[in-house]
């Protein structure tokens, strides 16, 4: 048995109601049985219940045993001095208030269903890749479907999260913060930060005043990266680091630490270097970048704002002073589209939140639906249990229940989870 099991019967009232009262035979009614607080302090905030003819306000205090009160030190705790009702599994041992106060105690051992604790039971200590593996399908499909676009929601909020900070930090610049943001994701996983820290090093302000001229960006974008700080043969970066040396000194630049990037064990089209000649080409394009994604009417429309042709020095090369077959090397449709998903969709869906417009939340929601469906390990796994997503929208929801409930066992806050209980 476990805590959140007694926290789920307490939220639905999932156990038996007929002729409740406290373990000294006070009769209860509850009215309210309060909110769930998931921070520090009593288990539900806010409560109204009556205990034999009074009616109490206040808090109430979930545990297994009853023991457990005096444990984690409730009884030396003033939070606690407003638990009105002690709800419980089992109680062994009375607890008290701050003050020596008797606290009501409902038990509730007798009280629960046996299918619903043997389900319960089943659920939390099978091994299965999901823990509803065998009974997920015989949830309704409305069901999961609502779930699934609650998911959704949450896994766009948790993106978000990081994005309010750095919001924060730019003082509500969105088009600095975008920049910023979309530079780490330029960085595919394993050049993130070094990512982040290279647009950070340079104002998109400073760049936006050479937005005419692209050896000038490039320049700012390889000295900063510490790529320029060393001799060439070729004569393309022995531009760009006389050009770099006039501008540092200009806008008085630090360079960030070399040592930062990683280009072992990366295909070659996503080293540091040709990421930083996209980037660069992106804002010569255009330096009002979340302006334009703001006004996108569709995917479409962004993936033509994301075509960037490189100078024909690296579509002859990956790195500096090194002869490559020559490629093209544009942003491929399918990075462009996780570009979507972890940058675009969380800042359009940001932006509406924080301006209170929902149009620019449904819109997120819209790029998100017009997009295929990712693959990778957990969706393939998926698709093995027979869930078959049809766009990006259902892939990012199967992320999230995967990775935030099943995994962690999170059936009783799961509708999935509730309905196959009930």
């Amino acid at each position: 048995m476990k805590e959140d099991f007694i926290h789920y019967l307490w939220r639905l009232k999932r156990f038996d109601l007929h002729n409740l009262s406290t373990t000294k035979g006070e009769k209860i009614i509850i009215q309210n049985g309060g909110e769930h607080n998931t921070n520090a302090g009593p288990d539900f905030l806010n409560a109204r219940i009556q205990i034999g003819e009074t009616l109490w306000a206040g808090n109430v205090e979930i545990h297994i045993k009853s023991s457990e009160w005096t444990k984690h030190q409730h009884h030396k705790d003033k939070a606690y001095n407003n638990v009105i009702l002690h709800v419980v599994f089992e109680e062994d041992k009375t607890a008290f208030r701050e003050n020596g106060e008797a606290i009501p105690c409902l038990e509730l051992a007798k009280r629960i269903p046996p299918n619903l604790s043997t389900s319960y039971i089943k659920l939390v200590n099978n091994e299965y890749w999901i823990p509803c593996q065998h009974q997920f399908h015989t949830v309704k499909e409305i069901t999961r479907n609502i779930w699934l676009d609650r998911l959704l929601v949450e896994r766009l909020e948790q993106k978000t999260a990081y994005i309010k900070e750095v919001l924060n930090r730019n003082k509500n610049n969105w088009e600095e913060t975008f920049y910023q943001i979309l530079a780490r994701n330029f960085g595919v996983k394993v050049n993130a930060d070094p990512f982040e820290l290279l647009a950070r090093s340079i104002p998109l302000l400073t760049l936006a005043k050479h937005k005419s001229n692209l050896l000038q960006i490039e320049a700012l974008l390889f000295g900063q990266a510490g790529l320029l700080a060393q001799d060439f043969e070729d004569d393309y970066p022995n531009q760009l680091k006389k050009e770099y040396a006039f501008l540092q000194q200009k806008y008085q630049l630090q360079a960030i630490n070399t040592a930062s990037w990683k280009f072992m064990r990366l295909r070659p089209a996503n080293f540091p270097s040709i990421r930083i000649a996209q980037f660069a080409t992106l804002i010569y394009q255009s330096v009002h970048l979340f302006s334009k994604v703001l006004a996108a009417q569709n995917v479409k429309e962004v993936e033509n704002m994301f075509e960037v042709k490189l100078s024909n020095y690296w579509q002859t090369h990956y790195v500096f002073d090194k002869t490559s077959v020559k490629r093209k090397k544009t942003l491929g449709k399918s990075t462009i589209h996780l570009f979507v998903i972890n940058t675009i969709a969380p800042f359009i869906f940001l932006y509406g939140q924080e301006k209170g417009e929902e149009r620019f939340k449904e819109k997120a929601l819209q790029f998100l639906e017009e997009l295929k469906p990712e693959k990778n390990s957990i969706i393939s796994k998926w698709q093995e249990l027979g869930v078959e997503p049809t766009s990006a929208y259902q892939t990012q929801a199967l992320l999230q229940l995967k990775n935030e409930y099943c995994k962690h066992k999170r059936c009783l806050e799961c509708s999935i989870g509730n309905a196959i209980l009930k």
